[in-house]
């Protein structure tokens, strides 16, 4: 009995249909692909166009030029502190805020059409220049919310008509709004600005990184090329891959608990270890929340490295750690970077952890440290995003064009550093 097998019959007509349907389902699953990364990108273009046609006016701001007379309104000012220190507290008790009112009613009639915070720039106008004090000046004020709203097709019927008078009297302008870029929080949507939660996001992202990476990266390398395979080693492991599923407003309670909470010693009782709503706080809880990401992803760049380039560097007498750090370690650092984004970009999304620690205080001044009170860029959309005004929409829409842009910038450099690694290899 002969075991050679028959030649295929590659005409027969059954296996011309077995090959038109291997082919049919070859361009279904390509159809199918590609719709599902056109949608994807669709969602993506739908994001990008919505966040800056929201958002773009919030770059933006109406000025009105209004004339103030400083010699007739007889303001005095110890001229002599307008260049100390002390120029904020020469000028506290010198009331511009009446001032400017008064100047916006006898030149429109209406004091409302000038902001509230309107007196502040003319105060750093003063200090820059304290010889205004002995003329007739025109200065450029900010708006009111209302006008500013009407100017861009917004607003209420009276709005609008006020809007018009200012602008057929030529004394309305727009302008770029460089101050939402230095300046922090305000209960006035004329006067807010992203500096100081995008500098509490900086502080915190730097103590979260300084502190997941490392040990997670380390903790990676004892596990993955130390640690003996045993129940505690699997029961870790087990851990690990749990707590990265863990919900993040968990590690908030976690981090309140921890960093937070009082304790008490040969009864006596302490307060919190550490200050509330500081980015110190705020990094050290999302280390916690992102570090099994980057523990889970170090492991497995180190173990896609071939047991070759082991086998090779103690072939030529390399110790074991000069094997990990000098030949696995560089191999596996793309994978780890990787990683590193994944958990990075999450924590800089992160609101819930931080809410529950404080970092939704109404932070006026920006940060001077990591101990100082901060928020972060998703915690002040969310505080923005709840506010009545209809100023702060347009704000908010800016924020998250502002965190977009962190967010790339930050994965932009976390990819810049991985080609480096791998290029350098």
């Amino acid at each position: 009995m002969s075991n050679e097998r028959a030649p295929t019959d590659w005409n027969a007509p059954a296996m011309q249909k077995r090959i038109r349907r291997r082919y049919a389902r070859e361009r279904r699953f390509r159809f199918f692909g590609l719709a599902a990364v056109t949608l994807s990108a669709a969602f993506l273009a739908f994001l990008l166009v919505t966040m800056v046609a929201n958002g773009w006016r919030g770059f933006t701001r109406t000025d009105v030029a209004l004339v103030i007379d400083f010699p007739a309104t007889g303001i005095e000012v110890e001229r002599a502190q307008l260049k100390t220190p002390a120029a904020d507290l020469a000028l506290a008790g010198a009331g511009l805020e009446n001032l400017v009112k008064g100047a916006a009613a006898t030149a429109f009639g209406d004091e409302s059409v000038i902001s509230d915070s309107g007196w502040l720039r003319v105060r750093e106008a003063i200090k820059a220049d304290p010889t205004i004090l002995d003329r007739k000046l025109t200065i450029d004020l900010p708006a009111s919310t209302a006008i500013d709203q009407a100017v861009q097709g917004d607003g209420n019927a009276e709005a609008k008509a006020a809007a018009a008078k200012l602008e057929q009297a030529g004394v309305l302008s727009r302008h770029f709004n460089a101050d939402f870029l230095h300046k922090s929080d305000s209960t006035d949507p004329v006067a807010v600005g992203i500096w100081g939660a995008l500098k509490g996001s900086l502080l915190t992202m730097a103590i979260t990184f300084l502190i997941a990476f490392p040990v997670g990266v380390l903790s990676a390398i004892y596990l993955e090329e130390y640690a003996p395979r045993n129940r505690w080693t699997d029961l870790i492991e087990v851990s690990i891959n749990n707590l990265a599923a863990v919900p993040s407003i968990i590690f908030g309670l976690l981090g309140l608990a921890v960093f937070l909470g009082s304790w008490s010693l040969f009864g006596y009782q302490f307060g919190p270890l550490l200050p509330r709503s500081a980015a110190l706080v705020g990094g050290l809880t999302l280390a916690l929340m992102i570090m099994p990401v980057i523990v889970i992803a170090s492991r497995n760049a180190i173990k896609a490295v071939p047991p070759s380039i082991r086998d090779a560097a103690l072939g030529i007498g390399a110790s074991p750690i000069q094997v990990v750090f000098h030949h696995v370690l560089p191999l596996a650092m793309p994978g780890i970077l990787t990683g590193t984004i994944i958990g990075m970009a999450r924590a800089l999304g992160e609101t819930a952890p931080l809410l529950l620690i404080g970092m939704r205080a109404f932070i006026v001044t920006p940060p001077g440290g990591f101990t100082d009170p901060a928020t972060v860029l998703p915690v002040q959309i969310f505080l923005w995003s709840d506010e009545v005004s209809r100023g702060f929409v347009e704000k908010t829409s800016a924020a998250i064009i502002v965190l977009l842009v962190f967010l790339l910038a930050m994965n932009g450099l976390a990819i810049y550093l991985r080609n480096k690694f791998e290029t350098r290899w």
